[in-house]
């Protein structure tokens, strides 16, 4: 085997270890408000479930050069994100919103997808989403970095609300099948929902 100490690599080589290993990765398309109004979108594969009791997820937003992203600045400001479930339905979309913008423009609208009101929160959700999920900010945590200053945000979110198509729910479940989960992979590569088996868990 080889060994590797990630001291002795740059950041860029790490990331690579790190993407191209923990896979897959579910995607999330995570939409935000900015103080001026503009809705904000964008896709984090960094992305995962924290707790139930009470329904808590993550999202870890990178930053660029020690400066955050809209979607970490606009989720501090109004304390709520809409977490989208990316698949094979809106995956394309999912990806025009990963353009770097400006923070006065909206990547919903370059998408081309459709504001949807919250229930719970002031941040519209997407429309085209097949399970999307209302969230108010929990906590927001600076971590990595150098020299004090951070690499990333990690943004917790307390579900308040969850939208599901009636078509993916059956019975307190949801079907993995008609979801079409995408996931992410390493470099511009994803992943469809592969064969399925099942385990027992010991007892």
């Amino acid at each position: 085997m080889i060994s590797i100490d990630p001291q002795q690599q740059s950041d860029r080589e790490n990331y690579k270890l790190l993407i191209g290993s923990i896979v897959p990765r579910p995607i999330a398309l995570v939409t935000t408000l900015s103080q001026e109004g503009v809705l904000n979108a964008a896709p984090f594969s960094y992305f995962n479930i924290v707790a139930s009791q009470p329904p808590l997820v993550s999202v870890s937003v990178q930053r660029k050069q020690g400066e955050r992203k809209d979607t970490a600045r606009n989720a501090a400001d109004t304390g709520s994100f809409v977490i989208h479930i990316t698949d094979e339905s809106i995956v394309e979309k999912a990806n025009k919103t990963a353009a770097a913008l400006p923070p006065g423009e909206s990547e919903v609208e370059r998408a081309g997808l459709t504001p949807v009101a919250s229930d719970a929160i002031p941040v519209p959700g997407l429309q085209e989403a097949r399970i999307r999920m209302e969230c108010v900010l929990e906590q927001a945590i600076e971590l990595g970095g150098t020299g004090g200053v951070p690499a990333c945000d990690l943004l917790i979110g307390r579900v308040v609300r969850f939208h599901l198509d009636e078509e993916l729910y059956d019975r307190g479940h949801i079907d993995p099948e008609k979801l079409q989960p995408v996931a992410r992979m390493a470099g511009n590569f994803y992943s469809r929902l592969g064969t399925l088996f099942e385990l027992e868990r010991p007892e």
